[in-house]
């Protein structure tokens, strides 16, 4: 007892919080910008220099630095596993024809006259099948950027169009790993999550759309070059036994288990299993390349480059790489949260914001500043929903006020920044600068607007049941006893 007494843990500073933030930046930014090196070591070390501060400084205990980093950890172990199934789902719904079937019908609705119009919805139709933005731009992205440029369009807006639709779905996707990120941070469920997010991506989604109509008019009259959509169309086509809308179905059961309230992992899996039924009945696949497929995920190899890019993805294995990043950012912010240091920067901004609007205008404001400071997206939901995490709760709001507040700015202002993984990718992808199609990517601009104006107002900003604020009274009781 004495000796813990001895090294009884002291507040960081807010300096102190700030040393392994500014050594990440730097880190980060040697590793992403001049190695082109994946975030997950400059994690670790960040991590390593936080828990120096914490033992040096801040007399903690290496156990107790450890069981903070597990039990932060052990919080987004249901976004973990989640993430481990959609890869199964994934592979199985490819393999099924069941995503093919979802971009050959969207790429159906392209139209000369509302160009810009369909590229955000056939963009967010490949997203919500995918659960990827980045594979959305990486292959039909690729495809509308050349029609786009064939009927005189400045690429950049269609680069915006499509960066809007992408993010709309990867935004509101089950399969999205940001998306089952964010509500894992904060403290509630995937699928209250994306229902609370309709209430600022819908209307944010359907003001662009009207924007894009205004803009695309007077490309109306133009004749559309539907070669390239041709192409991947009769490829897919070619590819697989049927692609008949009877594919269609476990992506709609799987939205109206979300709909019945079915918790996200019974739900996803029983998709994961239809998705290995329906490649046997329709594609004629065997046990062996449905567990492949699961396992390791879908290699499409028809020839046509765009084609093989969007098929050649999913599986278990396919989701490891997300989870290690996860753990790795975990790691970092389960050190700063266990030594104080969140709670630092958090008092300190905090002192700056009042209410409900400065609590949420906080929050979006450390998301862009995370998402600038470090180039990372997954960061930009993990710290900000780390810190504010016990905040909102003593606010008396509900924690998918905060998950909500994090996705409209944290996933969805990384594309805009040019240093940003994101915005890199999207930048090298579609051939034009992040600060290029900034002004036309009107649903990622729009939406933390939204979300800014709802705490204005209190529109949509649900309060906690009864039940839990009266739990968090009887919790501050027993520990003031």
């Amino acid at each position: 007892m004495t000796k813990g007494k001895q090294r009884a843990n002291r507040k960081a500073t807010l300096v102190e919080a700030l040393i392994p933030i500014a050594f990440l930046i730097v880190v980060l930014a040697i590793s992403l910008v001049k190695l082109d090196a994946d975030p997950h070591i400059p994690l670790i070390l960040g991590a390593t220099v936080a828990g120096a501060v914490g033992i040096l400084r801040l007399r903690f205990a290496w156990r107790e630095l450890e069981e903070g980093v597990l039990e932060t950890i052990k919080m987004a172990m249901q976004a973990i596993l989640i993430l481990m199934v959609v890869g199964t789902l994934i592979g199985t719904w490819i393999l099924s024809g069941t995503v093919p079937a979802m971009i050959y019908w969207g790429l159906g609705i392209l139209s000369p006259g509302i160009f810009l119009v369909a590229t955000a919805l056939i963009s967010a139709i490949v997203s919500l099948a995918t659960g990827s933005s980045w594979t959305t731009a990486g292959t039909v992205g690729i495809a509308l950027i050349g029609i786009g440029q064939g009927l005189g369009i400045p690429a950049p807006m269609v680069a915006g169009a499509i960066i809007s639709g992408a993010y709309f779905g990867d935004k509101m996707s089950p399969l999205s790993d940001t998306t089952n990120l964010a509500p894992a941070m904060a403290g509630t469920t995937l699928f209250e999550h994306i229902k609370h997010m309709t209430y600022t991506t819908g209307p944010a989604f359907l003001i662009s759309l009207v924007i894009y109509g205004f803009i695309g008019m007077k490309y109306a009259g133009q004749e559309l070059d539907i070669a390239q959509i041709s192409l991947i169309k009769d490829t897919l086509a070619g590819s697989f036994n049927t692609l008949s809308p009877v594919l269609l179905v476990p992506p709609v059961l799987v939205i109206l288990m979300v709909v019945f309230k079915m918790p996200a992992l019974p739900g996803l899996i029983i998709g994961s299993l239809l998705g290995g039924i329906f490649a046997a009945v329709f594609q004629g696949a065997d046990l062996a390349s449905i567990i492949n497929a699961a396992h390791f995920g879908f290699v499409s190899e028809t020839g046509v480059v765009a084609v093989d890019e969007l098929l050649t993805r999913g599986g278990l294995d396919g989701m490891m790489w997300t989870v290690s990043l996860i753990l790795c950012a975990l790691t970092f912010g389960g050190i700063l949260e266990k030594t104080g240091m969140l709670e630092a920067i958090a008092n300190f901004i905090l002192s700056l914001a009042k209410g409900t609007f400065g609590l949420v205008f906080a929050t979006i404001a450390s998301c862009l500043f995370v998402n600038l400071v470090t180039g990372e997206q997954y960061l930009s939901l993990v710290l900000p929903g780390r810190m504010y995490k016990d905040e909102y709760r003593k606010q008396r709001l509900h924690p998918k006020n905060l998950s909500r507040a994090l996705e409209d700015s944290g996933t969805l202002l990384s594309p805009l920044i040019p240093w940003n993984t994101c915005g890199a990718y999207m930048a090298v992808t579609l051939g034009v600068s992040p600060l290029a199609y900034l002004p036309f990517a009107f649903l990622n601009l729009i939406n933390p607007l939204i979300s800014l104006l709802y705490a204005a107002t209190g529109i949509t900003m649900e309060k906690l049941p009864e039940e839990e604020l009266n739990s968090i009274e009887d919790n501050k009781i027993e520990n003031t006893n």
